[in-house]
């Protein structure tokens, strides 16, 4: 019996020093898969992403103008994800009639509350619908390029 658990402790040995290095040697046979495996077979939740049609370029300035303002402090790399919305809701909470959780996640009730602050700026006519549809884009994206 002791021979064999020395043979599987060298097999488990050599294949973590072949798949990796010295570290993963002890885990090499019950390594997590990585995340892009994760990821691509529903284990781990997308990253939520929600530009509302801003390229990079006009995203980052709204990240600057959240992290000046709104105590963003996050990376500005032109991804509103869920820190940059957090940010930008406790603005429109303060504001804009936000009455929601404070949570990241881009919903009607945060879409609302952005087409009132587009509307108040002049960047948007449409309705308060909580939609984030052409009219909400294209006023985000003309009030995020005045920033």
């Amino acid at each position: 019996m002791r021979a064999l658990t020395k043979a599987l402790v060298s097999v488990t040995t050599a294949v973590g020093i072949a798949a990796g290095g010295l570290a993963t040697a002890g885990t090499a046979m019950a390594a997590p898969a990585s995340a892009q495996q994760q990821a691509s077979s529903g284990e781990v939740g997308t990253l939520a992403v929600e530009n509302l049609g801003l390229t990079r370029a006009e995203a980052r300035k709204v990240q600057g103008w959240l992290a000046e303002h709104w105590e963003y402090n996050d990376l500005i790399d032109g991804y509103l994800g869920e820190n940059s919305w957090k940010a930008f809701q406790r603005c429109l909470a303060k504001y804009w009639g936000y009455e929601d959780k404070i949570d990241g996640i881009v919903g009607p009730n945060t879409i609302k509350a952005l087409q009132r602050l587009l509307r108040a700026n002049g960047d948007y006519d449409g309705a308060i619908d909580g939609l984030a549809g052409p009219g909400t884009r294209s006023g985000f994206e003309t009030w995020a390029n005045r920033l």
